[in-house]
This record gives structure tokens, sequence and C-alpha cells, in this order.
């Protein structure tokens, strides 16, 4: 089978195949699922999952038809001598040593990390000296159905003459059905959000309402919404325990700058820098 085939074929094997995670083995080396995922990441910079679906495939068979002539690549290199020759022995000798100087770098900025400590003490006054950092705004939980016209939405509104799980149920529907926003297809699901977040209109109507209710139209730059309230939460402040994680990374990190900063200064006493 040509390799093109094989590629196409792999691309459209069974979930049981692919579970075994090896898609296509080359001179006996296989190249796996992972080895796709990971291409696949390196090549978006993480973010594979934000290209868009119908484009995912095709870039999966790049990928995939990419890592197959690497390995046909290898393999006739290893045949041919390349491995043995003065200018890979000479290139993959400055690649060592640039790895081997990277990995030391992590390993002791990790040790010198290590060697950090922050006191129960420290988090505290650190918490009680910062307390605004560590408040929760009023948020809410809300849904909305979008229209272009006035008129669509009062005619929404005749069909939500209803009350408690049969509204929630009915507006989710509607949402569905007729919202010509990006959240319809979710029920009109907007998630939770602080005051600010959204257009002026609608934050001032959605943080006035009462749970289980939904408003009037309310116009913006967007048309005519339809809002829900699933949720409200009044302001607060956040617990030290709820934020004592964030406190010691945030006081470890800052230690740690000042502890390089120092190490740095005597190291660069002790050298010879020309």
């Amino acid at each position: 089978m040509k390799i093109s085939k094989k590629i196409i074929s792999v691309m459209l094997l069974t979930t049981s195949i692919l579970s075994a995670q090896t898609l296509v083995s080359v001179n006996g080396t296989d190249i796996t699922q992972s080895d796709v995922d990971s291409a696949l990441m390196n090549a978006t910079q993480g973010r594979f999952n934000q290209v868009p679906p119908e484009k995912q495939a095709e870039f999966r068979r790049q990928v995939l038809e990419q890592l197959v002539a690497k390995e046909l690549i290898y393999s006739d290199a290893k045949k041919t001598g390349v491995l043995s020759s003065r200018d890979f022995k000479a290139e993959y000798k400055k690649v060592q040593e640039k790895v081997k100087k990277e990995i030391a770098v992590q390993i002791w900025q990790k040790k010198q990390m290590d060697k950090v400590k922050v006191s129960e003490k420290e988090s505290k006054k650190y918490y009680k000296d910062n307390k605004g950092e560590f408040k929760e705004q009023d948020s809410v939980h809300a849904r909305h159905i979008l229209v272009k016209t006035k008129e669509e939405a009062d005619s929404l509104l005749k069909d939500l003459k209803l009350k408690g799980k049969a509204l929630k149920e009915k507006f989710i529907a509607l949402a569905k059905e007729k919202s010509v926003g990006p959240s319809g297809p979710k029920g009109g699901d907007l998630g939770s959000f602080a005051k600010g977040q959204m257009v002026p209109a609608f934050n001032d109507k959605v943080f006035s309402m009462k749970v289980g209710t939904i408003s009037q139209p309310v116009k913006t730059q967007f048309g005519y919404h339809i809002i829900y309230l699933e949720d409200k939460k009044a302001a607060k402040n956040l617990s030290f325990v709820e934020v004592k994680s964030f406190i010691e990374q945030r006081l470890k990190l800052e230690k740690f700058k000042t502890t390089i900063a120092d190490t740095m200064k005597k190291l660069q006493a002790k050298a010879t820098i020309k």
C-alpha cells in the first residue's frame, strides 16, 4: 500500500484501533496518537482546540504525513552513514551542550525555589494587610434570548407567561430555537459574570432582577434581549483558608525573586566576566 493511502486509511480507523494508540509503523518505529497530538500542540502553540473543527482532521493528516516523512528520512540517514559523519557529530555535540545547560539551569532554579519557605504567620499578615484583594464582587448567572426586533421579543414574552421550572424549561427551549446570539445552542446560557462585564443596559437590568424571573425586552447594540436570572451571589470577602495557597505562592515567588537577585550578585562577584 502506498504511504499516502496508508495515511488516509489511518485517519479513518475505528475507535478500537485508535485506542491502541499506534497509528502507523514506519520501518518498525511506531507513530502514536500521542505523537500526533504533541506535534499538533507544538505547531499551534497549545491552541489546537481553537482550530475550527472542520480543519482539525486536515491538520492531523498533515502532521501524520510529516512524522512519517521524518521517520523515512531518519531511517535513510542511518543507512547512508549520516549519523557517523563528522558534520552530524559536531552538530549533535552542540545540541547536547545546549540541552545540558538548559536542564541544569531548570534544576538549579527548582532547587532554589524549594529552599524558599513561607510561614503561616507571613501568609496571615499578607491577608490582613491586603483584604481588598480577596473580595468577590456581586455576580449573577443568567440566560438570554437575543432577537433582532422588539416585535419578536414581545411575541416571545407571550410564550413565557409561566413560573418556576416550567418557565426555565420553556425559556431554554425558545433560546435554542429563536436566539440569534452565540449562546443560543446552549439554551442562552451566559454563565456567571460580575458587574460591569456586560454592556450597560444589560448589566443594569440583570443585576436588578429576582432569581427565577425574566425581563422585559432590553435593547442594546446587538438587538433585543429577554433575560432569565438563574442565580445571584452577593459580594463577599474570601476567607483566609480559601486564599491561603494563592498567598503562599505569591509570597514564595517574591522571596524567590529576591533570593535569585542576591545570589546572582554573589556569583557575578566571584566570576571572571570580561
